[in-house]
């Protein structure tokens, strides 16, 4: 299932996609071979998973003869999983501002088509990839004929994050979620190249190298385009 955002070609495989990480959660995915997906109503923004105002009023019409419809949108949040990645050709300063702290961190670098070769892996579960689209929750209307929609959208003021979005539905399964499950993915597939965090000190560079040598992975590392030498 694709919800494109606007400019944004979900049918390229090649469309240039990040994940911005602590080094912890990074030997996480390599040591297990699986990628976390938080559960939707733990996110930040409360608004996660809800519905702008206009819809809101239509569901509430709905609602009159049949008074479980809104509660099950809301214990629905309960049921969805995220991983979230940033879509961009390039690096971004403001996602290794808000993801990593203390000048430590990886970025992954990978593409769609990527990520869908390494979600093959996955095979117990299903996954669905969409762009976020970012919309204003007081005028513009989200669609609710659509169970994945509600997590598809979200406020103009989170714009910035240019967000695709790995989501799972587990509400058939039957399966207890705390703060949300792994799923098996093909490390190979899923990371084309990793950044180490631009303002890192050498040592912490070397022992990134190190640890994922011994963890018997060679992903190609790029020097940060933040680091780039002054030419004057």
């Amino acid at each position: 299932m694709y919800v494109p955002q606007k400019n944004i070609t979900l049918s390229d495989p090649d469309t240039v996609v990040w994940k911005y990480l602590d080094l912890s959660k990074f030997l996480d995915l390599l040591l297990c071979k699986k990628l976390f997906m938080a559960r939707a109503d733990k996110f930040e923004d409360q608004y996660e998973g809800t519905f702008s105002e206009p819809t809101y009023g239509e569901m509430k019409k709905i609602a009159q003869n049949n008074p479980e419809f809104l509660n099950r949108y809301k214990t629905h949040r309960e049921k969805v999983v995220i991983s979230s990645w940033h879509i961009n050709e390039h690096e971004s300063y403001a996602m290794w501002q808000i993801f990593t702290q203390n000048s430590e961190g990886l970025a992954i670098q990978s593409t769609i088509g990527r990520l869908q070769q390494a979600l093959a892996s996955e095979t117990k579960y299903e996954q669905h990839i969409g762009a976020v689209n970012y919309i204003d929750y007081k005028k513009e209307f989200i669609p609710f004929d659509d169970i994945f929609f509600p997590f598809l959208f979200k406020r103009k003021s989170f714009q910035y994050e240019g967000e695709l979005r790995i989501i799972s539905d587990y509400t058939k399964y039957g399966k207890t979620i705390n703060d949300g499950v792994k799923i098996d993915v093909d490390i190979n597939s899923l990371i084309e190249k990793i950044y180490i965090h631009p303002k890192s000190e050498n040592w912490y560079k070397n022992l990134v190298i190190q640890l994922m040598e011994q963890l018997g992975f060679n992903f190609t590392i790029e020097k940060s385009d933040l680091e780039s030498d002054i030419l004057i």
